[in-house]
């Protein structure tokens, strides 16, 4: 196999995120050290790229960072603060990322599985997209972090809406390149920091507002619609 069929070999079918730099480079490396990692990795490496797969950059509108994913096993799918359908209670992040949306819209989805946003164009990217079992940011050294500074640099090339919660995803804004973006920048979401800023921000009919005045479809954050608000009572 010529050395470049060996690399596109390697290279996860993630339709137009394939040509960033990140899979000719680090994910070789990457892909060395996870297979050298005796302990359970998450997500499964089916869904290791899921967010890429899902929200391909032709379509996608809103980038929403996360850090790395949830360690508990049946947790983590691949996108960032989204969580398996039959997941509860839900992860504390999420669980004020729906109170945030039933203050800020009236309602929130059933699950916490956010793939439908996904299918919208909201691209869900963690910094880091895999973690050992217990073990939160037990792979934040591996390199993953280019990844994400490349896509921010490609979905940057158009009008974009970026929500970057807390200081680490903020970091981050460097790799945004100047443009007619929608950059959102409040406190993370997490019960030790949400009261700092985060609620009472309005991200959703923001990010909506925005999309409307560009002509654009709003997201329909609440699909599948629930008022009731069950998950809030487990």
């Amino acid at each position: 196999m010529a050395p470049q069929d060996h690399a596109s070999a390697l290279r996860p079918a993630v339709g137009g995120w394939a040509d960033l730099p990140f899979f000719q480079t680090q994910w070789p490396l990457i892909e060395v050290k996870l297979a050298e990692d005796t302990r359970q990795i998450l997500p499964p490496a089916h869904q290791r790229f899921a967010a890429l797969e899902l929200t391909p950059p032709e379509a996608t509108r809103v980038v929403i960072l996360g850090q790395d994913p949830y360690p508990t096993p049946g947790h983590a799918h691949g996108l960032s603060f989204s969580v398996e359908p039959d997941v509860t209670p839900l992860p504390r992040s999420l669980r004020n990322i729906y109170q945030e949306m039933r203050d800020d819209i009236g309602c929130c989805p059933d699950t916490g599985d956010l793939r439908p946003w996904a299918a919208q164009g909201v691209l869900l990217l963690n910094t880091v997209l895999s973690v050992p079992a217990g073990d939160a940011n037990g792979h934040k050294k591996l390199g993953w972090q280019e990844l994400a500074h490349q896509v921010l640099d490609h979905s940057s090339r158009r009008p974009t809406a970026y929500v970057l919660w807390g200081n680490q995803a903020q970091a981050l804004a460097k790799h945004i390149r100047p443009g007619d973006h929608l950059i959102l920048k409040t406190a993370h979401p997490s019960p030790l920091s949400a009261r700092r800023g985060f609620f009472g921000s309005r991200p959703f009919t923001r990010i909506n507002d925005w999309l409307s005045a560009r002509g654009e479809q709003p997201i329909s954050w609440a699909a599948p619609r629930s008022s009731q608000g069950s998950l809030f009572d487990v």
